[in-house]
């Protein structure tokens, strides 16, 4: 809680064992919006191709930290109910960006669409998370 104000102050992302193996950089985070990449390098599948796991873990990681941080300001946590995405195409090498944008931010649940583009502008995946919030301390 801040000093000044009895409103508990917003979560800040802090990176998991995941999001490092998979190379996550945060560039942007606040509830209505979370834009982290990642190399497609090391998050490959058999064939070479960007694995459609890794993109789903990807925007479920952003959709989710989006969803942290508004429930933070309310003393909550938030939990995934669902995601979905459709692969729409896949890269063999490069960066991919990862924008979380908010549909919905009620008081018991938040809804993302998560768009993944590679850095040549194509989009490669479309991600729709919805996460429960309920009380509880964000774990340290």
């Amino acid at each position: 809680m801040s000093p000044a104000s009895d409103q508990p102050q917003p979560w800040t992302i802090k990176l998991g064992e995941l999001d490092e193996r998979m190379g996550v950089k945060v560039l942007e985070q606040s509830a209505e919006r979370v834009v982290i990449t990642a190399p497609i390098e090391g998050n490959r599948q058999s064939f070479g191709l960007l694995h459609g796991g890794a993109m789903v873990a990807l925007a479920e990681a952003a959709g989710s930290w989006a969803a942290v941080i508004h429930g933070s300001t309310m003393g909550k946590v938030a939990v995934g109910l669902e995601i979905n995405a459709t692969h729409h195409q896949s890269r063999r090498s490069g960066t991919v960006t990862v924008t979380a944008t908010a549909i919905h931010l009620g008081g018991s649940t938040t809804t993302h669409e998560v768009i993944l583009t590679h850095e040549d502008g194509t989009r490669l995946c479309t991600a729709r998370i919805t996460n429960f919030l309920k009380k509880g301390e964000i774990p340290a």
